[in-house]
């Protein structure tokens, strides 16, 4: 916009020259006449009135738990079409609680909620007196052992450190009165990865060394050649294996998420690598771990479906587990597809599936990559979230990077355009939103403040054409847009959001900020700026030949000033009339009216 404007204040100032010129005006009186032109043509206070908005705007995203780390996204933020978001810690709660253990020989409960380890251990419905279940206490050992997080009673109660999953199945070891063995008898630690899948660790014991691995369901059971049953290691049969499938597939489709417990019993002179110790392993059984869905979320999703915005869930976690979670937050999903199907699916394949209602489960962080570019192809603007460093690469290709402030790493956070203070998918809602109300609040000022220029413009090229001196002078039309016209737009900028305005599709990228109607508007508006204020110029002129220059000029300035408050409240709603109620909702620009107004009165007396 700022660099059309100064071509048109070119081209005006040209043509006014010209005209004046060939009317037989000095050229000296129309060259300050064209410089005069172009001033009124720019509105000089409009890149301090934008980014004054912008700035009020990220004040008010953070008060939304949403911190913006450049000012542009704001703009960008209320064009999103698609929203790319991770299940754990932003659609639920990130609180995790091991609710079920299922074993070899039968479900177990487990009660309680949190991080405190108050509860105990049920089947059908009676207590379980965990001492005598040699699997349970097996299983509860190696989800202790295979660990990085801690528990501790903090002054508030008591609280997680380190990973929420590893945090729970701590605290389901701690209600069998278990603890986890000291850090020196560790041999060897083999982390989790999106890749692997799974987590291993080498503990010296008393009767040797023994690894104990958890991950993901489907690959500790793949991995696994024997079942810990009636308290014995024996050898995983086909029917081991299904069983244990169907039992984890109903985990999953409760909503629950589910990891797969091993271990294995190894040789002294064993190489200790990653292939060599996670195979052969004993399957111990799954916990079924909740994470209840934010109850804001659900809202926020129908908000975003009125507003014409995307939702795709992408998850590490199982496809039915996903779907349990989205049907809980109101997500509609037809299916799932994970990394591997995505992986067997050309681009176009991949477009057809974006057009349905998916979510993407089990997927690599090369997954988000792919499938943010693909929606950049078919011309939506995409705004995904991320907590990793393996997250970087999609949150710097998507347009809108959102990394999470509590549990995201600073790579991500480096690479990201947002940043969630409290990692909720509904304060992303909130922000586009507020992007929104900030691009609205854009277009009003500039329609404001173009209109008012065009007033001044028309008014100046009329009165040349009439013969008359040049109305209003240089200074004063610098004053005008720098001074009276600059504070009401800033004021403009903190109109609050219009009713409806996340009932209505983003709009388009390539929208320009003024299009038909707008300056249709501004052209309409400033001819009666013009016709009043030239119209004032001539009333006065004649009274006086001595002094009525002085008055007439005078009179004209002070009356484009006035048009112009009057004219700032045509600008407050696109949508609807101002209601009495709605006139006070800004007060802010009552307020600058009645200032501007006041500075006019000081430069006149």
């Amino acid at each position: 916009l700022g660099k059309k404007l100064g071509i048109y204040s070119v081209a005006v100032s040209a043509l006014v020259v010209f005209t004046g010129w060939f009317l037989g005006k000095e050229i000296s009186e129309m060259f300050f006449t064209g410089v005069s032109l172009a001033v009124a043509v720019v509105p000089e206070g409009l890149p301090a009135v934008v980014t004054i908005t912008l700035a009020l705007g990220i004040r008010a995203m953070v008060k939304e738990k949403a911190l913006l780390r450049h000012l542009q996204a704001a703009e960008t933020l209320g064009a999103a079409t698609v929203i790319c978001t991770d299940k754990t810690g932003t659609l639920t709660q990130n609180q995790m609680t091991v609710k079920k253990i299922w074993l070899p020989s039968g479900t177990i409960e487990v009660t309680g909620s949190g991080y405190d380890p108050a509860g105990h251990f049920e089947e059908n419905g009676k207590r379980v007196d965990y001492k005598s279940r040699e699997d349970l206490l097996m299983l509860l050992r190696c989800a202790l052992q295979c660990n990085r997080a801690k528990v501790q009673k903090g002054e508030t109660g008591w609280e997680a450190l380190g990973n929420p999953t590893e945090a729970s199945l701590i605290v389901a070891a701690y209600k069998a009165w278990l603890h986890q063995e000291k850090s020196e008898t560790a041999v060897s630690e083999f982390s989790f990865s999106s890749v692997r899948k799974r987590m291993s660790v080498v503990y010296r014991e008393k009767d040797g060394l023994r690894a104990y691995i958890k991950g993901a369901p489907e690959v500790i059971l793949q991995r696994s050649t024997k079942i810990f049953k009636n308290g014995v290691s024996c050898t995983l049969s086909e029917d081991d294996k299904k069983t244990a499938q169907n039992a984890y597939t109903d985990l999953a489709r409760s909503g629950l998420r589910v990891l797969g417990f091993a271990y294995r019993p190894l040789l002294k002179d064993m190489a200790i690598d990653e292939e060599s110790v996670e195979k052969e392993l004993v399957f111990l059984g799954f916990a079924g771990i909740i994470d209840p869905p934010r109850p804001e979320v659900a809202d926020a999703i129908r908000m975003a479906k009125s507003a014409g915005i995307k939702i795709f869930m992408i998850t590490g976690d199982s496809p039915d587990t996903a779907l349990a979670i989205a049907k809980s937050v109101s997500l509609e999903c037809d299916r799932a597809i994970t990394s591997l199907e995505l992986s067997q699916k050309n681009d176009e394949e991949l477009k057809a599936l974006l057009g349905t209602k998916v979510l993407f489960a089990r997927v690599e962080p090369e997954d988000k990559l792919r499938i943010v570019k693909i929606l950049q192809q078919m011309d939506e603007v995409v705004g995904m979230t991320g907590d990793g460093v393996n997250d970087a690469p999609a949150l710097k290709q998507a347009d809108i990077g959102i990394s999470m402030g509590i549990r995201g790493t600073d790579v991500a956070k480096s690479a990201s355009d947002m940043i969630l203070t409290d990692d909720n998918f509904a304060s992303i809602i909130k922000a586009i939103k507020e992007g929104r109300r900030q691009y609205d609040n854009i277009k009003k000022f500039v329609r404001y403040l173009l209109s008012s220029n065009t007033g001044e413009i028309i008014a100046i090229f009329v009165n040349i054409l009439l013969g008359g001196p040049l109305i209003p002078l240089p200074v004063q039309i610098l004053w005008m847009n720098l001074v009276t016209d600059g504070v009401t737009a800033a004021a403009l900028g903190t109109e609050p959001a219009e009713q409806g305005l996340m009932k209505r599709p983003p709009r388009s990228v390539d929208e320009p900020i003024l299009d038909k109607n707008g300056v249709i508007i501004i052209a309409l508006l400033g001819s009666y700026i013009a016709a009043v204020t030239v119209l004032l110029f001539h009333y006065y002129l004649p009274q006086n030949q001595e002094s009525g220059m002085a008055l007439a000029q005078t009179v004209a300035f002070t009356g484009i000033i006035i048009l112009e408050k009057a004219n700032v409240l045509n600008f407050r709603s696109f949508s609807a009339p101002i209601t009495n109620a709605r006139f006070f909702s800004n007060r802010w620009i009552l307020l600058a009216i009645l200032v501007t107004v006041g500075l006019q009165a000081c430069a006149v007396y």
